[in-house]
């Protein structure tokens, strides 16, 4: 087990965390998505293509490498369809289609993933999607359908017609979401991908997000606490700033061991997989909010501000805390998985 990042993968994270900053910094995160900054984020960087197969145009990067970069997207609150395209990704490399890899690796296709069933008839595809992650933004939806083989993954293309997407207001304004209605919009199998391989990936893939959310969260507040006066002292020398910060900075220690060993297990050790993935969502999830909240707090009445950034990283994470299933559900799975 390496819980430890390697020379590459140092290297990869301040590769990104460098063109993040550059490219992505706050006041430009409260713009929304911007294309440009995606396109170059793919084609200086690569990072669609990082865990796609070299075969088809990829890095051939595993889920360790996936997690560092999904870090720092994460500590940038980094708008657009990454995470979305992130996770139809995975779900394309499960079922190895070429045709959906291919384009994602080279940027032209951004993609989103949602797991409501939808009705597949071979060529076309119908059915009401009512929360989309990137759904406006994604050019292709990758969604489970039934068929006579059983349940089956299928693409579908969404910037063809038979498509009507609605964006939704959101908790989250870093990143948004979408109502679909699919009538008869073009769609092809990808195959069968295994649910439970699937849902623990993601799993890993979104507690890497968190991570990285806590992260920035905790280094802005430190900061803060130095240069802050109240009473005559720096904020940072009360103790019980001191206490909350050791609070989240324990907490961030343990979400780090959490996905780095959950990342190791997608990579390297499948039968341990399962339990790391619902242990990564079960406490970073949580955890990731809590650090949030307490940043926020802590820069007292400046920090509910519109103008401020606290609300950004405090929605982006109550947003991921539930993207994937409130805590209590990834807690009785591993529950389950102890035989608890």
């Amino acid at each position: 087990m390496k819980l430890v990042l390697s020379p590459e993968q140092r290297e990869l994270r301040e590769a990104v965390r460098a063109f993040l900053r550059a490219a992505a910094p706050l006041p430009k995160v409260r713009e929304g998505y911007d294309p440009a900054v995606y396109a170059r984020l793919n084609g200086e960087l690569g990072l669609s293509g990082l865990i796609v197969p070299e075969e088809h145009g990829g890095a051939g990067a595993g889920m360790a490498e996936l997690a560092v970069a999904l870090e720092e997207t994460g500590a940038a609150l980094l708008p657009g369809p990454f995470l979305s395209t992130v996770f139809a990704t995975i779900a394309a490399g499960l079922v190895s289609d070429k045709e959906l890899l291919t384009g994602i690796a080279d940027g032209r296709v951004t993609a989103t993933l949602d797991r409501t069933e939808v009705l597949f008839d071979g060529t076309s595809a119908r059915g009401t999607l009512p929360q989309v992650l990137s759904g406006m933004e994604a050019d292709v939806l990758v969604a489970p359908a039934r068929t006579g083989d059983g349940l089956v993954l299928v693409a579908v293309e969404l910037t063809g017609p038979g498509v009507r997407r609605t964006a939704l207001d959101t908790l989250d304004l870093t990143r948004g979401q979408a109502a679909v209605v699919l009538d008869g919009a073009p769609a092809r199998p990808l195959g069968r991908a295994p649910e439970a391989d699937l849902h623990d990936r993601l799993c890993v893939a979104l507690a890497a997000e968190q991570l990285g959310v806590m992260r920035a969260a905790l280094d802005a507040i430190v900061a803060y606490a130095k240069i802050r006066v109240a009473f005559g002292r720096y904020i940072g020398s009360y103790q019980g700033v001191k206490h909350k910060l050791a609070d989240m900075h324990g907490k961030l220690e343990q979400a780090e061991s959490i996905v780095r060993y959950a990342a190791w297990a997608a990579d390297e050790s499948p039968g341990e997989l399962p339990g790391a993935a619902a242990l990564a969502q079960a406490y970073v999830g949580r955890a990731c909010f809590e650090v949030a909240r307490d940043h926020l707090l802590l820069y007292g009445g400046v920090g509910y501000t519109w103008e401020h950034d606290a609300h950004l990283f405090y929605k982006r994470a109550k947003a991921d805390e539930v993207l994937l299933g409130p805590p209590r559900l990834h807690r009785a799975r591993l529950a389950d998985l102890l035989e608890l």
